[in-house]
């Protein structure tokens, strides 16, 4: 097992880059719901985490076994991520239109839509498996728990920034965040193409 500097190092700056969509996502709701608690905050970072913990690990185990099958679904990872935090996002920028904050109305985010997310921000992170196929189970485990750390650091940091920009913005926050969420699906579906 070689766990050098160089390896902690790229899985780190994996998990750096791989957050960034969870980060984006992470303001998002932090400005949807400025007075998320504490325990929230940890739970929703934790789901985050999760995700991209599971999907390189996924990934590893999908390039290990059945390869030729995952390539083939890998050309829709963009398509199933542009969908996923389209509606969102729309349902976020619906709601933020028609419903003002001070009506009463829900604001904070369900499970459901969180486990969307989840998977949205963190379904290009299969496509890792392939840059850490030649890892043994020891150092893909080592290296996805790194990237999971990794997003859930920067996760809470992305809520927590967007807590305090939500209490600024008060009823436009949940217009802003569902754009923010529509801008990354479209980012990811684009960015595909390059």
């Amino acid at each position: 097992m070689d766990l050098s500097f160089s390896f902690y190092f790229t899985s780190i700056m994996l998990g750096v880059g791989l957050a960034m969509d969870a980060f984006s996502v992470s303001l998002a709701n932090g400005l949807n719901e400025p007075k998320m608690k504490p325990a929230r905050m940890t739970l929703m970072a934790g789901i985050f985490a999760a995700f991209q913990f599971a999907m390189p690990m996924t990934g590893w185990v999908c390039v290990s076994t059945i390869a030729d099958y995952f390539k083939a679904f890998e050309k829709f990872i963009p398509w199933i991520a542009l969908a996923l935090l389209g509606y969102i996002g729309g349902k976020m920028l619906y709601e933020g239109i028609t419903c003002e904050s001070e009506c009463g109305c829900k604001t904070s985010v369900t499970a459901g839509a969180l486990i969307m997310q989840g998977v949205a921000t963190s379904i290009d992170a299969l496509s890792v498996g392939f840059t850490i196929s030649d890892y043994n189970f020891a150092e893909a485990l080592l290296a996805c728990l790194l990237i999971g750390g990794v997003t859930f650091l920067i996760c809470f940091a992305g809520i927590a920034i967007g807590k305090k920009a939500g209490t600024k913005l008060a009823g436009k926050a949940g217009i802003l965040g569902g754009c923010i969420l529509i801008f990354i699906g479209i980012e990811i579906f684009i960015s595909s193409f390059f």
